[in-house]
């Protein structure tokens, strides 16, 4: 028999349940807290921006929280997703390591984004809600949240910070196909935005900016609510459909993971994937080591402060406890846009606090290499964002290849780079720099934390 090279399950394994971490945690995380009381917020100060039933996942303690039929029938589109063995990237290596990488190209915007888009989108409209508004960075959320609403006949109004606005056009040509209305961020069309503006006219945008518009506007409007793709917890929980569909993977391939690897900027892909194998680590089950990779240009895990910090720029949301740049520090425009963030999700920093993961920081350029040689061994382009995982994923297996080690490495591939060609196109052409974040810089952000 060939040697197997994916593990696909059937739609009857599809999950019935997200999981919830929290439980099984040490300790929970610290709650978020309302800027002016400096008081833990509560129902009534999300309602402006979340539907009920997405509040209450925000806050609850129960392990598990059942998936709706309605949002299980969206799923089966594209879940579960497959895992595959890197066969040929390890032959490529030369290393006895044994790589694994949980794909989320398949879904209908090639990312994993929609594993959440959809519930947010169900729950909006089981409440009501006419329309959406939310930011986007490299355009892979906006592009899941712009399907989400057409399944649920739902508006969407997306704000897509200006340097990937500019880089990445089939983007908003997605999001526009879908049904969405996108605008760069910052813009003329919020007070947020014009404030930037007049300060920086020339300004690339973070995703901390696009948040605030798009945050605004739902204030302002009793029909629309706010949705975010990441760094929040029930967006986080949302993604634990891949980390449990990979432990059944890895149950039909007779392994089990010493290392876990995956890119982080608001933290959902790779909360979405490690959370249920940190499950079956804290049960005493297995004992992977779990690294997140951040870009060196936005290290938020590796160089911020864990602190209470707004998750936007203009100071608009409830206060979160967050490894954090600060929230008015602007990244270079680095290709990994969905990585441009300033601070990491609470429910990761507070786990990292605990000591229960790892982190390190890359430059692009051995990110973009890494992209490459795996595009050409495995035959996926993969997204700049996940680049990350698997330069953290090459150097492991090198280090297996001068110790000898089989480690089993598994990372989720959390997308397809086929929108963002123009960034591997400056890759090939030697126009990537390595901007990593200066001391100076970074010293001058955090002294906006209070």
């Amino acid at each position: 028999m060939a040697e197997q090279t994916k593990y696909v399950l059937d739609e009857a394994d599809l999950p019935t349940q997200w999981y919830n971490v929290i439980p099984d945690l040490p300790e929970p995380p610290p709650p978020p807290l309302h800027p002016g009381t400096r008081e833990p917020v509560g129902p009534e100060d999300l309602a402006p921006l979340f539907p009920q039933a997405l509040i209450a996942q925000e806050v609850t303690t129960d392990r598990y929280v059942d998936i709706p039929a309605e949002v299980q029938e969206v799923y089966r589109l594209w879940r579960p997703s497959p895992l595959f063995r890197a066969r040929r990237l390890e032959k490529a290596l030369g290393t006895p390591a044994r790589i694994y990488y949980k794909y989320e190209g398949v879904s209908p915007v090639g990312s994993h984004k929609p594993n959440t888009a959809v519930p947010q989108a169900f729950y909006n409209a089981a409440e009501g809600v006419r329309r959406l508004t939310t930011e986007t960075g490299a355009g892979q959320w906006g592009s899941a949240l712009a399907f989400a609403c057409a399944q649920y006949g739902l508006e969407c109004e997306v704000w897509q910070v200006r340097a990937s606005y500019d880089q990445k056009p089939y983007r908003k040509l997605m999001m526009e196909t879908f049904g969405a209305t996108v605008h760069p961020s910052p813009s003329e069309l919020t007070e947020s935005g014009r404030a930037i503006l007049k300060q920086h006219p020339d300004s690339t945008g973070s995703l901390g900016i696009a948040i605030s518009e798009a945050v605004e506007q739902a204030a302002q409007d009793p029909d629309t609510r706010y949705a975010l793709g990441s760094v929040l917890n029930h967006v986080l929980l949302h993604q634990t459909v891949i980390g449990e569909e990979a432990l059944k993977q890895f149950e039909l391939a007779g392994d089990t993971p010493d290392v876990l690897v995956g890119c982080t900027g608001g933290g959902s892909n790779f909360g979405g994937l490690a959370f249920p194998f940190l499950r079956e680590k804290l049960a005493g089950r297995m004992d992977p080591v779990i690294r997140a990779v951040e870009p060196a240009a936005c290290p938020s895990l590796t160089r911020g402060k864990y602190a209470y910090d707004f998750g936007d720029t203009a100071g608009l949301t409830p206060l979160l406890k967050m490894h954090t740049l600060g929230h008015e520090f602007i990244p270079d425009p680095i290709h990994a846009g969905g990585l441009r963030y300033h601070g990491m999700s609470p429910l990761i920093s507070h786990i990292h606090e605990l000591g229960l993961i790892e982190a390190l920081a890359i430059g692009q350029r051995e990110c973009f290499a890494a992209g490459v040689q795996f595009a050409r061994s495995e035959g996926i382009i993969p997204a700049p964002e996940p680049t990350h995982a698997l330069a953290a994923c090459i150097r492991e297996a090198l280090r297996c290849k001068e110790s000898g080690e089989e480690k089993v490495i598994l990372t989720a591939l959390c997308g397809h780079a086929h929108l963002d060609l123009p960034a591997y196109g400056a890759y090939l052409a030697g126009n990537v720099a390595d901007d990593e974040l200066s001391e100076a810089t970074l010293a001058e952000s955090l002294a906006t934390l209070s």
